[in-house]
């Protein structure tokens, strides 16, 4: 018996996915726990509308994600921190510290888990930090810490 899965199943398959299952395993158990549904036309159909709607989700985000891109490189971000001789910071600037001069500055909401500074910030100065917005989408911001 042909199902659609409606969610993933350990050995069986994944969400999405149509496949020819024995008709009691579908019938007592992947049917009643409404694990798949019964690959008929019209849910066949409504399954690759499905996959459309998702494909043009994905393909908005990362196109979202470019623009993103465009406007990041264009910026720089202005920190002040307290340094000592040498250029060193008493500390060290964060990727939260970035994303917060971000959301005021120029008002773009950034997670600063995409930010990536493995050790944050120790020397004044300019700074290319990468920010990853997509898995296929990387962009460069320019930061400059000044001394207080």
């Amino acid at each position: 018996m042909k199902v659609i899965f409606l969610q993933d199943v350990k050995g069986k398959g994944k969400k999405g996915e149509v496949k020819n299952v024995a008709e009691g395993y579908a019938h007592n158990f992947l049917l009643k726990q409404n694990l798949a549904v019964e690959a008929t036309p019209a849910n066949i159909k409504s399954l690759d509308n499905v996959k459309k709607k998702e494909q043009k989700e994905l393909e908005e985000e990362l196109q979202q994600s470019k623009n993103l891109k465009e406007t990041l490189e264009k910026i720089t971000v202005e920190l002040k921190a307290k340094s000592g001789e040498g250029g060193r910071l008493f500390g060290s600037i964060t990727s939260k510290q970035i994303a917060d001069e971000l959301k005021k500055s120029h008002d773009i909401k950034l997670d600063k888990r995409k930010i990536e500074l493995p050790d944050g910030l120790r020397a004044l100065g300019y700074t290319n930090v990468l920010v990853k917005l997509h898995p296929e989408v990387t962009a460069t911001v320019k930061v400059n810490v000044t001394e207080q």
